[in-house]
C-alpha cells in the first residue's frame, strides 16, 4: 500500500537474518535493527563516521 502512495517502506527493529530476507523479498525500502548494529552513544557514532585522513 505505502509504494501504491509513492511513500517509502521503513522496518524497524530488524533482527534475523530470515527477516532481512522476508523484507528484501517483499520490497521494503530502507531497515534498521539489531542485526545492523546495537544501539550506541552519539560519541561513538561520530567516532565510526570519522574518516582519518
Amino acid at each position: 500500500m505505502a509504494h501504491i502512495m509513492k511513500m517509502k517502506v521503513v522496518a524497524e527493529g530488524v533482527e534475523t537474518e530470515e527477516q532481512l530476507e522476508f523484507l528484501i523479498k517483499t520490497g521494503c525500502d530502507e531497515m534498521q535493527g539489531f542485526l545492523f548494529s546495537e544501539p550506541m552513544t552519539a560519541e561513538k557514532f561520530v567516532e565510526l563516521m570519522t574518516v582519518d585522513t
